[in-house]
């Protein structure tokens, strides 16, 4: 891989095959992908137009400016009987040299992203991020506002780049009357859909701060039905010993 920083966004080849579909039609097919990081956390892929369906698309006579990356035409796409607005984005005048040329879309307006053959959601994944999951015979000890929600010496840990560890513990260890569903969920290329539930313990409300994944994908199967714990928001105690709250996106 080589690996090229502009500003703020870093451009890097893969040598994963990437795919994106519309209605049943491969709109972009390539072994030649660029991940650029247009954000901090994830890539996003962009394809060589020669690469890319261009038949299926119009230019809608909008454009989209970025700052580091310059100028691109927004196109709408057709692909059998739908059409799609503004979904692909074409970097014909890019500040940088690398992407000129260059096709983007938005993510939401495919129906199916695949590397190789296996389906990615939600976003693209992050090459550098890892996880592991492992189980754990050490206490793991949840308060809120000095009530003991969840205890547990069969937790399980779970370990993912530049996140704190994760403390996934069985729901049989927890006390759910301190907790309510709050209908939230979020997702993860790396973990699945995840729904979240608060908790109040002495009146005040402590809104999303416990989370699990019911079925997870493949990589994360080991926590499936447990649940997890802000460490950011919460007293979490390991072996007796409160641990340091660590200062995330998340806090």
């Amino acid at each position: 891989m080589t690996t090229k920083t502009r500003g703020r966004v870093r451009v890097e080849g893969t040598p994963k095959r990437v795919r994106a579909q519309i209605a049943g039609v491969t709109v972009a097919d390539s072994t030649a992908v660029k991940m650029v990081w247009e954000i901090p956390y994830f890539p996003t892929y962009y394809f060589p137009q020669g690469d890319v369906r261009l038949d299926l698309m119009t230019d809608s006579g909008e454009s989209k400016r970025s700052p580091s990356r310059g100028t691109a035409s927004l196109l709408d796409i057709t692909a059998g009987d739908r059409t799609v607005d503004r979904a692909a984005r074409i970097w014909n005048d890019s500040k940088l040299e690398e992407l000129t040329g260059y096709v983007s879309f938005s993510w939401d307006a495919m129906d199916h992203w695949f590397e190789e053959d296996d389906e990615v959601f939600f976003h693209a994944r992050d090459p550098y991020t890892r996880l592991d999951i492992l189980q754990s015979s050490r206490t793991i000890r949840v308060e809120v506002d000095g009530v003991v929600v969840a205890e547990s010496d069969r937790a399980r840990l779970l370990f993912e780049t530049n996140l704190p560890v994760r403390y996934y513990l069985p729901k049989p260890d927890v006390l759910f009357e301190h907790l309510e569903e709050s209908g939230t969920t979020t997702n993860c290329p790396y973990k699945g859909t995840a729904r979240y539930w608060s908790i109040n313990t002495t009146g005040e409300t402590h809104h999303d701060v416990v989370w699990g994944y019911d079925a997870p994908f493949s990589e994360s199967q080991l926590v499936a039905g447990f649940v997890s714990f802000y460490n950011e928001k919460l007293d979490i105690y390991v072996d007796g010993v409160l641990e340091d709250k660590p200062k995330t996106k998340f806090g």
